[in-house]
């Protein structure tokens, strides 16, 4: 599953060109969040979206790679960490895989905490689990943990991507 979040530029664009470049591997898109920037750096807010994405030839590295490649493409300039960026895919789970691999942490370290990937997520698979502390917690759960300022910043969109399902 991918996390897709955008602030710099044609944001909608940006985001639609991971849809478009995923193609049939995009299994099911949430609907755009507009949603207030996370991490404490002062700027613009963001869309965001998740793609739930699967293809038996891609390994969760190959999916990195993929994201990667989606950012440079957006023309992605790495400046200031949670800073403003034209396009950001992380990596949030991979075929349930639990890694602390430096390179690739799955599933998403910080996934469980951000309202910008668990209410768009809920959207898709409505009883989706996530390992936190290395045990299944309903994300539904984890969001109503979450703090209701930051839930109440994750705002449905009036604009949608488009997806061939």
């Amino acid at each position: 599953m991918l996390s897709i979040g955008s602030n710099l530029g044609d944001s909608r664009a940006h985001l639609q060109s991971v849809v478009d470049a995923l193609g049939a591997r995009a299994l099911g898109v949430s609907p755009l969040y507009t949603t207030a920037p996370w991490g404490g750096v002062e700027q613009q807010d963001f869309l965001n979206a998740v793609v739930v994405a699967a293809d038996p030839d891609r390994s969760c590295h190959d999916w990195l790679r993929f994201g990667q490649q989606c950012e440079q493409e957006s023309e992605r300039v790495r400046t200031q960490r949670w800073g403003p960026r034209s396009l950001d895919v992380d990596v949030i789970t991979c075929d349930d895989v639990v890694s602390d691999d430096p390179v690739l942490t799955l599933p998403h370290p910080r996934a469980h905490l951000r309202a910008f990937v668990l209410v768009p997520w809920l959207d898709i698979e409505p009883d989706a689990q996530l390992t936190v502390d290395g045990r299944r917690v309903r994300v539904d759960e984890l969001l109503a943990d979450i703090d209701e300022s930051e839930r109440s910043g994750v705002r449905l969109s009036s604009m949608g991507l488009q997806w061939a399902r």
